[in-house]
């Protein structure tokens, strides 16, 4: 993947270097929130927002250490961050609509966000609160020792996931699941509508990927690498059979896969409504 082709000038704020918070994470207890938080670690909407903690107002963190953009790490996060910013305003510019672009929060340790504190434990997320993306870049070496062997274009399916989020955000689809959970008449129907917001970002990412086919050059090993980190990070790997199906919230391994190679096949956002298909289907 020539992710050095990509355009730079993607939204950073580098607090790495803060000082990191000590103990921190997001509090979740007992087995089911341990199980809850395994899931909600791997590509998802922040765990804070999961089990209530989405409430909290922003609140002020250290001032971080001035960013380090001359880095390898610094410049792919940005090339990645700028290239999603470039597809998906073309994509709204398209369909006549506002795009407001997120920012993504590099950190080292722990950090607070306005869905409430991340320590590197809870992996990357998308808190809806201050449209900003959280990643501790030691995750890249958690997805390369154990969640599918990583690659470049993996890591930046990661970012794209989230990316797709805040996708979601801006198009209300985040405020009509969240209702449409709230009204659910059982904790599996409300975990069904998160499965298909998770798959939908999934897709959303395969459709930046092949939106910018043409200057990252991504070969068919680029593409095993992504698909094995979806392979990795379904609900039914990561819980090993632990888990009721009913209790999954981010879809199998088959399923992430498929979708992600929907929007990398198509290239089409219109290709990822998982909300109309018939969830046995999915």
């Amino acid at each position: 993947m020539d992710w050095q082709n990509l355009p730079s000038g993607g939204n950073i704020e580098d607090r790495r270097g803060a000082g990191g918070l000590p103990g921190g994470g997001l509090a979740v207890g007992g087995i089911g929130g341990l199980i809850l938080t395994l899931i909600a670690m791997f590509f998802g909407i922040d765990p804070g927002v999961i089990t209530g903690g989405g409430s909290q107002a922003p609140q002020q963190t250290q001032a971080p250490s001035p960013a380090n953009t001359n880095t390898e790490e610094y410049q792919f996060v940005d090339r990645i961050m700028a290239s999603n910013d470039q597809v998906w305003s073309g994509v709204f510019q398209q369909a006549g609509r506002e795009f407001q672009e997120p920012t993504l929060v590099l950190y080292s340790g722990g950090t607070r966000s306005g869905c409430g504190t991340a320590n590197s434990a809870v992996g990357p997320f998308y808190c809806p609160l201050d449209s900003k993306i959280y990643l501790d870049t030691s995750f890249f070496n958690t997805m390369s020792s154990r969640l599918g062997g990583g690659g470049t274009f993996a890591y930046s399916y990661v970012i794209a996931h989230e990316y797709g989020h805040h996708i979601q955000n801006e198009l209300g689809i985040a405020d009509q699941v969240e209702r449409k959970q709230q009204s659910a008449r059982s904790e599996a129907e409300a975990n069904s509508y998160s499965v298909r917001l998770e798959l939908q970002a999934d897709c959303f990412a395969g459709v930046w990927g092949n939106q910018t086919q043409s200057q990252t050059k991504i070969t068919q090993q680029d593409v095993q690498q992504a698909v094995s980190t979806a392979e990795a990070i379904g609900d039914d790997t990561l819980t090993r059979g632990a888990v009721r199906p009913d209790s999954f919230t981010h879809g199998t391994s088959q399923q992430r896969v498929n979708w992600f190679m929907t929007g990398l096949k198509s290239g089409n956002p219109n290709s990822c409504d998982t909300f109309n298909v018939a969830y046995n289907q999915l």
